[in-house]
């Protein structure tokens, strides 16, 4: 790239920088905050195979599982005389190599989609992390860091590693009712 130009991307950048962060809203009272767990999906983004129109999934990802290995194997085997005396012992290598012990999975469950997520339900939610120890903040209405923590700890304990609150463990919750 020729100086002149890199120079005047070098001097560009601050105010390219504050445009875009100029873009950034401010957080309110129900609004999800960027990066949060629940993300919102489009028609576009994928959904499993037959899931319903108007559904909303996530996944949760469990990583490979990778162990290394070491063993000594046998490159020339000993060398024995007539009588059976070894004459030259055995000689090994060491090998190191990499096995996959656990494969990656991905495995999708429903959520509630983020229409649902008003204060008054982030509030309900809030209140009943805090009555299951999982939830140690205020209750504000807002769906933050902290109640984010508290879904994945709750969570966990059911047995899915993921903020993002599935529609099964809601229901477990009492949040929202139960199909018959």
């Amino acid at each position: 790239m020729p100086y002149h130009l890199s120079r005047r991307l070098y001097t560009l950048l601050p105010a390219l920088i504050a445009v875009l962060l100029s873009a950034c809203a401010p957080e309110g009272p129900g609004r999800v905050p960027q990066g949060l767990g629940q993300s919102v999906r489009s028609a576009s983004q994928k959904t499993p195979p037959g899931a319903p129109a108007g559904s909303c999934w996530d996944t949760e990802i469990t990583p490979a599982v990778i162990e290394t290995v070491t063993r000594q194997e046998q490159v020339t085997p000993p060398r024995v005389d007539a009588t059976g005396q070894v004459t030259a012992p055995a000689t090994f290598r060491t090998v190191t190599r990499q096995e996959v012990v656990r494969p990656r999975s991905e495995a999708w469950f429903e959520t509630l989609c983020p229409a649902d997520f008003s204060p008054d339900f982030v509030a309900t939610l809030q209140r009943a992390l805090a009555a299951r120890e999982h939830f140690p903040g205020p209750l504000t209405g807002v769906l933050d860091r902290a109640t984010q923590r508290g879904i994945l700890a709750y969570q966990r304990s059911q047995g899915l590693d993921s903020p993002t609150l599935s529609l099964e463990n809601a229901r477990k919750l009492g949040l929202i009712s139960v199909k018959r």
